[in-house]
């Protein structure tokens, strides 16, 4: 047997009282933009039902069920989701299919739940629970236990308009926000780790991201453009925008190594990164920034020197790892994606020209002198002039 259908339900769509409407309506559009990405033609429908989303598969999708399963499981708001099979509208057939479907499972406690939103249908909710439940019951010899909280096995059914679907296994979805419910942010992306898993956290929230990647090009190679490049690739499974946005910065580290102290480099590097990031974000009518921060995981990223940073920038910086730990970092990195590429070594703009001892509780007002040593104005417009967009 071949599920013909898919029950998708989210969970924080669902309280949103006034705007519940725009939520689904976004979650029902990228389910489609997902479903045709990961398996073109595979699905007449995607709609709305009482408390859930309905996609109907077509010959193609049921052909094609590893890759619609896919789509679903890079789909951001879905909190679970179940394989469903049509069944004729009638009690019999229902009992019978359930039994079926459930027969050969491996399970010690089951239950039985029904959601009818064809009031039309003879028999309630409850009655159907209890009846079909009693009939698994007895067909295993009362060998199987009933357990209403959480048991091994569940067969679900709903009597939608006019037939009934039947399902038994849920599968837990990413959960978060559809993307495209939060507006746009742009994620300052290196090689590493935390940035990728920044910009899924921030995806998982609903914003659109774009991206921005400082390069030292020519006096390192291209490893780095050429690995955040397929960093994007993994993230745009999730809906994420694509656009990439190649920064060189080479000349500008020159200007920093020559005129100011060599304990500072790392934190003037990031200020001026923090200023051309924030000008693309305008440009681009992104309302924050996004990094990749966690507090100590390097010299740069002490409270203080966060501080000192930040004070670089007007607009919001979000550091959604601020607080995670780094093996919870790359376990999620595994779970995502990017754990192979992040792993594979590159070169690093921010450690080209390391000094031997950086700063790692940098003083505001220091740090503002030093930098009167430098034309930031005019070291920020020679690089705009230099900056490569990219479509991925």
């Amino acid at each position: 047997m071949i599920p013909d259908h898919i029950l998708i339900r989210y969970g924080e769509i669902s309280l949103k009282g006034k705007n519940r409407n725009y939520f689904e309506a976004r979650l029902i559009k990228n389910i489609k933009d997902q479903l045709n990405a990961f398996s073109p033609g595979s699905f007449e429908f995607v709609k709305k039902i009482s408390g859930a989303t309905l996609v109907k598969l077509n010959k193609n999708g049921l052909s094609d069920i590893a890759e619609v399963e896919n789509a679903i499981m890079h789909t951001l708001g879905i909190v679970n989701y179940s394989f469903a099979y049509s069944v004729e509208q009638n009690f019999e057939e229902i009992k019978n299919f359930c039994w079926q479907l459930i027969k050969e499972k491996d399970f010690k406690t089951f239950r039985v739940t029904c959601q009818r939103s064809n009031k039309e249908f003879p028999m309630k909710s409850e009655e159907i629970e209890r009846e079909v439940g009693g009939f698994i019951f007895e067909k295993f010899g009362r060998k199987k236990s009933v357990k209403l909280k959480d048991p091994d096995c569940e067969c679900f059914i709903a009597i939608i308009n006019d037939y009934a679907l039947v399902s038994l296994d849920k599968k837990k979805g990413l959960g978060g926000l559809p993307v495209g419910t939060g507006g746009k942010a742009l994620v300052l992306m290196s090689g590493g780790f935390d940035s990728p898993v920044a910009a899924f956290s921030i995806l998982r929230r609903g914003v659109t991201t774009r991206f921005v990647h400082f390069h030292s090009m020519p006096y390192t190679s291209k490893a780095s453009v050429e690995k955040v490049t397929d960093l994007i690739r993994v993230l745009k499974k999730y809906q994420s925008s694509g656009v990439l946005y190649s920064v060189p910065f080479a000349d500008a580290q020159k200007e920093i190594v020559m005129n100011c102290h060599e304990s500072l480099r790392i934190i003037l590097y990031r200020r001026l990164m923090m200023q051309i990031a924030q000008r693309l974000a305008k440009r681009e009518k992104s309302l924050a920034l996004v990094t990749g921060d966690s507090i100590g995981q390097v010299a740069s990223q002490t409270l203080e020197n966060i501080f000192v940073v930040s004070h670089a920038c007007e607009m919001p910086i979000f550091r959604p790892l601020i607080g995670t730990d780094k093996e919870d970092i790359m376990d999620t990195a595994r779970k995502i994606g990017t754990y192979d590429i992040s792993k594979l070594a590159h070169d690093d703009c921010c450690t080209r020209l390391m000094p031997k001892k950086p700063e790692t509780r940098a003083n505001l007002l220091a740090v503002l002198e030093a930098e009167k040593a430098l034309d930031i104005p005019k070291i920020i417009n020679d690089i705009f002039e230099k900056i490569e967009k990219i479509k991925i």
